[in-house]
């Protein structure tokens, strides 16, 4: 799944917890989702790290398999 603009229909990048268009310059959330059920993660920061957690049965999932969608508005 390739995310794209809204604005401008171009590609967009996954930098620093939001996807940027190169192109227009438009910001937009990043949502962490579960690679198993599809279902939004809890985020959990300590200690200067990142774990990612599902409520849904699949526990800590490993940050190489979090899916990063947009935000919708």
């Amino acid at each position: 799944m390739s995310a794209v603009c809204e604005k401008c229909q171009q590609p967009l990048m996954l930098s620093e917890g939001a996807f940027i268009c190169s192109s227009c310059g438009a910001h937009y959330p990043a949502q962490a989702m579960c690679p198993d059920c599809q279902q939004p993660l809890e985020v959990l920061r300590a200690c200067g790290a990142v774990d990612y957690f599902c409520r849904h049965g699949h526990g800590l999932i490993s940050r190489k398999r979090v899916l990063f969608v947009p935000l919708n508005d």
